[in-house]
C-alpha cells in the first residue's frame, strides 16, 4: 500500500514509467477508465458522484457503480481479495475501514487511525488524503423513548435494553460500532435485532412507528434533528473517528487522479457534507448537488 499524496504520486509514476513504460498492469489502468463505486446509503453515493465529476472534469473516463452495497461487499470488489476487482475508487471512512482490515486495533485518535489505515490496507490499494469531514455512527432513539427510559447515553440502556428492539442494516449486527460493541463494551443485550436498512427510510419509519426503539444513523443526517431524535452519547467510543477518505486501486491511480481527489478532500467539511446530504435527501439530485459543490469550490472548470 502507498499513502498517495501528490509528491508520492510523482515518485510512483516515475517508477512505473521507468520500469515498464505504462502505469500499472490492469486493463482499466491502460484504458484510463475509473470505475467509481459507493456504499448503499445517500452520503456515500453523493461522495462517489463528486469524485466521478471531479475526474471527468480532468478528461478522465469514469463509469459509475454507485449504491454497490455495504463495506463487506465493496471492499473485496476494490482490493480484489475475492478475485478480480470490479471497482477502482470508493469514498470511505477511516475508522471503520481500519477496523475492517484490523478488527483488533485499539487506535482511537483520528491521525493515528489514518496512519494505521495506510499500513493495514493491501498493496493493491492507495489511501489518499483524508478530509476534515467526519461522519460518525451514532445510536439514536425517539424523544419519547428517551424520556420514558431516561436515556442520554448508551450506558443508560443497561437494565432496559432487554425490553427494546434494535434495528439497522445487516452489517450493524457484526460491527464493533454496532451490536458487537454494544455487547462486548457495554454489556447490552436487546430483545430482538431487526434487519432493515442502514440509516435509511425503513429504519426511520420503524423507529417513528415504535416498531423498533433503537437504531443507528450517521451523524451528518438531517433526519436526526428534523425528527427530534436523541443521539445517545458513546463514552467508550465504540464508534471511532470516521474521516471521509478516497480509496483507489494502485494500478489505476495516477498523479492527476491523486491531485484531483485530494483537492476534493481539502474542501469537504462536516458542515458542507451535512448540508449536501440534506439536499439530496430532499431532491434525490445527486448529480446537481455534486456539481454545485465542485463549482462553488473551484474544483471544476479550471483545466
Amino acid at each position: 500500500m502507498r499513502t498517495m499524496t501528490a509528491n508520492g504520486a510523482v515518485v510512483a509514476i516515475a517508477l512505473a514509467l521507468a520500469g515498464c513504460g505504462v502505469l500499472g498492469g490492469g486493463d482499466d489502468a491502460e484504458s484510463g477508465e475509473v470505475r467509481v463505486g459507493s456504499a448503499n446509503f445517500p452520503e456515500s453515493q453523493l461522495l462517489g458522484e463528486i469524485y466521478a465529476q471531479a475526474l471527468e472534469d480532468k478528461g478522465i473516463t469514469v463509469s459509475r457503480n454507485l449504491n454497490t452495497g455495504e463495506r463487506e461487499v465493496t471492499t473485496p470488489a476494490l482490493d480484489g481479495s475475492d478475485g478480480e476487482a470490479s471497482l477502482d475508487l470508493m469514498p470511505e471512512y477511516t475508522g471503520n475501514l481500519m477496523l475492517y482490515y484490523d478488527p483488533d486495533s485499539d487506535v482511537t485518535d483520528p491521525e493515528g487511525i489514518y496512519q494505521h489505515l495506510t499500513e493495514v490496507v493491501p498493496d493493491t490499494v492507495d489511501v489518499l488524503e483524508k478530509s476534515d469531514a467526519v461522519d460518525q455512527d451514532v445510536l439514536v432513539v425517539t424523544q419519547e423513548t428517551a424520556e420514558k427510559y431516561d436515556l442520554q447515553s448508551i450506558p443508560d440502556l443497561e437494565g432496559v435494553s432487554e425490553d427494546l428492539v434494535v434495528g439497522g442494516g445487516p452489517e450493524f449486527k457484526t460491527r464493533q460500532a454496532g451490536l458487537k460493541g454494544l455487547q462486548e463494551d457495554y454489556g447490552l443485550e436487546f430483545k430482538e435485532f431487526r434487519t432493515l436498512d442502514a440509516g435509511g427510510p425503513q429504519s426511520l419509519n420503524a423507529l417513528l412507528d415504535n416498531d423498533i426503539q433503537v437504531t443507528q444513523f450517521f451523524s451528518t443526517q438531517a433526519i436526526i434533528p428534523d425528527n427530534n431524535l436523541v443521539t445517545l452519547e458513546d463514552p467508550k467510543n465504540i464508534s471511532i473517528a470516521q474521516n471521509i477518505v478516497p480509496i483507489i486501486r494502485s494500478d489505476v491511480n495516477t498523479e492527476e487522479i491523486t491531485e484531483a481527489l485530494n483537492a476534493v478532500s481539502a474542501k469537504l467539511t462536516t458542515d458542507n457534507v451535512t448540508q449536501m446530504v440534506k439536499e439530496v435527501s430532499e431532491t434525490s439530485d445527486y448529480a446537481g448537488v455534486a456539481q454545485t459543490f465542485l463549482e462553488d469550490n473551484g474544483l471544476v472548470g479550471t483545466t
